[in-house]
């Protein structure tokens, strides 16, 4: 394995929705937490850096929203007590970055000057020892006072990604001549046959220290405010909390634009040789294809799919079947609620889809009938007029807030180990196929104090059946709302 000249700290960005994979990524649950099979993007990247020798715990940015899922994913893997950095709201990547230099400068305090290595955590990648060799080659550069891209080398015309040009050739890489934005077709098949190009990875390693005085002296009202966020931050179990006053009225700018584009000291590495290291942003369902299994007739199937006469398509159940017939270069994916169908080389349009949602104020952008919860989750079965029927499920240990409904009582019904409720002043221990009523405008509680998952089904009847009549009087995760 390879050496670095001193300490690097993993930076893992957690913002973005994925709206480019929707249905399967919404909002509240976006695609680097998606379990993909006992596996999310998120923990992916994770176990790429707990692999690098010698690397600190890393610094993990994210949204209150996602809190609890980064928080989760972190401690399946060791990482519990890591660095968790709250977002107030999203300002894009310069500004996250900024906070996550100043936790690093923080942490590090006398020691030796440390690095950063900066990941989305939305990423695939199949070589892991590439990955390391590239780390290697981009921790050198940066502690030799460089501002360090990983950069892909480009095997199509590709107008979803921004490119490098190459300028200057150094020991491991290259002087940076210029960024080129998302190019038109027509441009990114020029700089594909021209060559000295890359495609820019979102990826980045340099010093802390020098990443600020970068930010200083090109988006100086940047640094002001993060700086001030960063020194009225609260600390609140795992998670440091961004003043949010502050952070709000810091301008919203990548990277790129704020620092990479300006500065003298750009350099770009590549990220293994010929793309050897299997890189993907997985960006499009195009891009997920790609990068999926394939049959003989280059059809990429998942989940319960029935495929006749189709080829060359994306075909993706959560759970209900799905056949196809007759059909080609086409993407379906199903969920519980919405099912997108597509054009495979249209698939990149979703977010004009996720926009639409967002203007017609539909559920379906944002959450999945199944809701993550940091006491585990809820799915929805069936909702009517005056009912709604859940599922719930808790964790060994985990506890709902304590907590009133002005518009709704419940039924709740053990289905699978044994739930400890309070309801007003009574208490009760009910295991599978016992049930109890929360009357209206009661308070209640329910809680797992078992070592095996709880299972119930709640039964809502009422006027007004909404997650925000909720009245919470005492909550474990800090939630007031």
């Amino acid at each position: 394995m390879p050496t670095y000249p001193t300490q690097i700290y993993p930076i893992i960005l957690c913002g973005g929705s994925g709206t480019r994979l929707w249905p399967l990524s919404r909002s509240l649950y976006p695609k680097q937490f998606m379990d993909l099979g006992g596996y999310s993007l998120f923990t992916n990247t994770l176990t790429r850096v707990q692999a690098l020798p010698g690397v600190a715990a890393p610094v993990t940015v994210c949204n209150e929203e996602q809190r609890f899922l980064a928080a989760a994913q972190l401690q399946a893997l060791g990482f519990a007590g890591s660095t968790i950095l709250l977002e107030p709201c999203g300002r894009n990547t310069a500004p996250a970055i900024a906070a996550a230099a100043l936790t690093v400068l923080d942490a590090a305090k006398e020691r030796a000057t440390p690095l950063m290595l900066v990941l989305p955590s939305d990423h695939a990648l199949r070589d892991p020892d590439a990955f390391a060799g590239a780390v290697a080659r981009a921790a050198r550069l940066a502690a030799d006072g460089m501002m360090t891209a990983f950069g892909i080398t480009p095997d199509r015309p590709e107008t979803g990604y921004g490119w490098i040009e190459c300028g200057a050739a150094l020991s491991d890489g290259h002087k940076v001549r210029r960024f080129v934005e998302k190019p038109d077709p027509d441009k990114a098949a020029a700089m594909l046959a021209q060559g000295g190009y890359y495609w820019n990875s979102g990826m980045f390693c340099f010093a802390p220290a020098l990443y600020l005085a970068q930010l200083e002296a090109f988006a100086p009202r940047i640094l002001e405010c993060v700086r001030l966020a960063f020194e009225r931050r609260k600390t609140d179990a795992d998670f440091v909390r961004l003043d949010p006053d502050a952070f709000a009225a810091c301008p919203a700018d990548s990277i790129d634009y704020a620092v990479m584009e300006k500065t003298s000291l750009a350099v770009v590495t590549p990220l293994g040789r010929n793309n050897d290291a299997g890189w993907s942003d997985l960006g499009s369902w195009e891009s997920v294809y790609l990068n999926a299994p394939r049959d003989e007739a280059g059809n990429a199937l998942v989940g319960d799919v029935i495929a006749e006469d189709v080829r060359d398509s994306y075909l993706h159940s959560s759970g209900r079947l799905v056949a196809a017939l007759g059909v080609s270069d086409i993407v379906v994916v199903e969920t519980g609620d919405a099912v997108l169908v597509a054009d495979k080389k249209s698939a990149q349009q979703t977010k004009s889809i996720v926009a639409r949602l967002a203007r017609d104020g539909r559920t379906e952008k944002d959450t999945h009938l199944r809701v993550f919860r940091p006491w585990g989750w809820y799915e929805t079965l069936a909702l009517g007029d005056r009912f709604q029927v859940k599922r719930i499920m808790v964790n060994p240990g985990a506890a709902l807030s304590l907590q009133m409904h002005h518009h709704r009582a419940e039924h709740w019904i053990v289905v699978h180990g044994t739930g400890q409720i309070a309801v007003g002043e009574e208490r009760l221990l009910l295991h599978e196929d016992q049930s109890t009523y929360i009357p209206l405008g009661i308070k209640h509680r329910l809680s797992n104090p078992g070592k095996l998952p709880l299972e119930i089904v709640e039964v809502q009847s009422g006027s007004y059946l909404g997650e925000d009549d909720i009245v919470r009087f005492e909550d474990h995760y800090g939630r007031d709302e």
